[in-house]
């Protein structure tokens, strides 16, 4: 039997992928939690075999929670499962620790076929993702504007751009409000922009957030 977590912070998403795996022989959902602190958690306590989980959640999100997961139980296998297609987050999550990466848009049986490949202690990635993956490494020029910041950079850029202040990211995260803004000023460094309404921008203008976390962030 695959004792599988889900983790996203959509209710009826969860409630979909239950049902779906609910009458699919060797896997039960024995958990679900709906932000990163919460899948951390429950890993730790119900030790599954398999968590599914989302990328973009509040708190630390699935990048930060598949590191932590990673670290508690290297044997843990985790599916990215998010509407994220381009770079860098495939590579950044597989880095992370992940063993696969889907997007929402795959069919079931992908899905259920996945959990079974990474379970074997292979790993699984969409064709699509895998292509853009070896595109992208092998062709000069394709860089993304984000691939020069740090994991813990990015970490913080996307809860800057979900909408969330310094006293927030340094309780979530354990940092000072200080090092928080250090590293903010770092990425406008980088990213050469200079205000969390520009990065927001930019991360709209590559996929990295839907448009009403934007929405919260520009207000």
């Amino acid at each position: 039997m695959i004792n599988v977590l889900l983790v996203d912070d959509h209710e009826l998403v969860r409630i979909g992928i239950k049902r779906l795996l609910q009458d699919v022989q060797g896997i039960k959902v024995i958990g679900e939690a709906s932000t990163g602190e919460g899948a951390v958690a429950l890993a730790k306590e119900l030790m599954p075999d398999v968590v599914v989980m989302d990328l973009h959640m509040p708190g630390i999100g699935g990048l930060e929670a598949t590191r932590k997961m990673i670290r508690y139980n290297p044997d843990l296998k985790i599916l990215a499962l998010t509407i994220y297609t381009d770079e860098p987050y495939p590579s950044r999550l597989l880095r992370a620790g992940a063993s696969g990466y889907l997007t929402k848009g795959c069919d079931p049986e992908e899905m259920i076929r996945a959990i079974r490949v990474i379970h074997r202690g292979q790993h699984y990635i969409s064709p699509d993702i895998a292509q853009q993956i070896a595109v992208q490494r092998y062709t000069k020029g394709n860089e993304s504007p984000v691939d020069s910041l740090s994991e813990r950079e990015l970490q913080i850029m996307q809860m800057i751009t979900r909408g969330q202040k310094a006293p927030e990211i340094s309780k979530k995260l354990c940092l000072s409000s200080k090092t928080v803004n250090s590293y903010r000023y770092r990425i406008f460094a980088k990213l050469n922009i200079k205000s969390d309404v520009e990065l927001t921008l930019l991360a709209m203008r590559m996929g990295m957030i839907e448009g009403a976390q934007a929405e919260v962030v520009s207000e």
